[in-house]
C-alpha cells in the first residue's frame, strides 16, 4: 500500500528501524484500525481531558488493545498515515495538581497494576513522533514520580515549543524547581525521535534525533519509584476547545532491564 510505503520511508529518514511497534517488533501501521491494533498498549492506560472536575476519564489498557480498541476524538488513528494521535485542547478536565488538560498514556504493568519501578537498573522510553499543532508548548514524554513520598512532580518532562525548540525540564528535587535545557529543534509537523532512559540509578540519558545528553539524578529522588508517560500534555490553558496540542506517534516502546 502507498500509505505504508510512505510511512516506512519517513521512519528511515529519521533513522529509526521501523515505524510502529507490535509487541516489540517493527511493522507498518494500518490506518484502518484503532491505535491498539498498531501499538502494544498492554502496558499503558489512557487519561483524557474529559470527565468530572479534578477527575479526568481513564481508559484501561484492556479497552485500548486490539484492532477494535478504544478511540475517540482525543485519541485515534490518523486514517491518512496510521499515526496514534493525541489531542489536548486548552479547555479540558485536569488532574487536581495541574491546570493543563492532557490526552496522555500512563505506564502500566502487564498484569494491569500501575507501573512503579525503582531508579536502579535500566529503563527506557523511545518514540518517533511529530507535533501536528501546538499553541504554546506541549509535554510529549516524561518520567513521573510514583510511590515513596508526597510529591507529584515529574523527574523529567520533554517539551516541544511552538517555535520548534525541544526542551528538557529536569526537576531539582521532589519538592520542585525545574531546570530547562534546549536539546533540539524541529519544525512543526516534522518527524523526530526521542529516548528517555535511566541508567545506573543516578543518570538520565536523553537522546533527541540521535544526539544524547546526560543529567545527574539528585539523591533526593532515590526514595521514589517512577513510571513513564507519553502523549499530548498541553502546557497552556484558556476557554478555547479548538486551540491546543495535537501529537502524532509513529513509534512507542518501553523496556526495563
Amino acid at each position: 500500500m502507498k500509505l505504508h510505503s510512505k510511512l516506512l520511508a519517513a521512519a528511515a529518514a529519521v533513522g529509526t528501524a521501523g515505524v510502529l511497534s507490535l509487541g516489540g517488533s517493527a511493522s507498518a501501521a494500518s490506518p484502518d484500525v484503532a491505535p491498539g491494533g498498531n501499538f502494544n498498549l498492554s502496558v499503558w492506560e489512557l487519561q483524557e481531558p474529559v470527565g468530572s472536575p479534578g477527575s479526568p476519564t481513564t481508559i484501561s489498557s484492556s479497552r485500548l488493545q486490539g484492532d477494535n480498541g478504544f478511540q475517540d476524538s482525543y485519541f485515534y488513528t490518523d486514517t491518512r498515515d496510521g499515526a496514534m494521535t493525541f489531542w489536548a485542547p486548552e479547555k479540558g478536565v485536569t488532574t487536581p495538581n495541574s491546570n493543563y488538560a492532557r490526552s496522555e498514556l500512563r505506564e502500566m504493568n502487564s498484569n494491569g497494576s500501575a507501573a512503579n519501578w525503582s531508579l536502579s537498573g535500566s529503563h527506557k522510553l523511545s518514540a518517533t513522533l511529530r507535533v501536528v499543532s501546538v499553541t504554546s508548548n506541549v509535554c510529549v514524554g516524561q518520567i513521573h514520580l510514583g510511590t515513596g513520598g508526597t510529591s507529584t512532580k515529574p523527574l523529567i518532562e520533554l517539551y516541544y515549543h511552538s517555535n520548534g525548540d525541544i526542551v528538557a525540564g529536569i526537576e531539582n528535587s521532589p519538592s520542585g524547581g525545574q531546570n530547562t535545557h534546549t536539546v533540539g529543534h524541529v519544525s512543526v509537523g516534522k518527524t523526530w525521535t526521542y529516548t528517555i532512559a535511566v541508567s545506573g540509578g543516578n543518570t538520565i540519558d536523553l537522546t533527541v534525533n540521535g544526539s544524547t545528553t546526560h543529567y545527574p539524578i539528585p539523591s533526593s529522588f532515590n526514595a521514589y519509584k517512577q513510571y513513564f508517560k507519553a502523549g499530548s500534555y498541553n502546557q497552556s490553558s484558556s476557554s478555547s476547545t479548538t486551540n491546543g496540542a495535537r501529537v502524532a506517534f509513529y513509534g512507542l516502546t518501553v523496556s526495563h532491564g
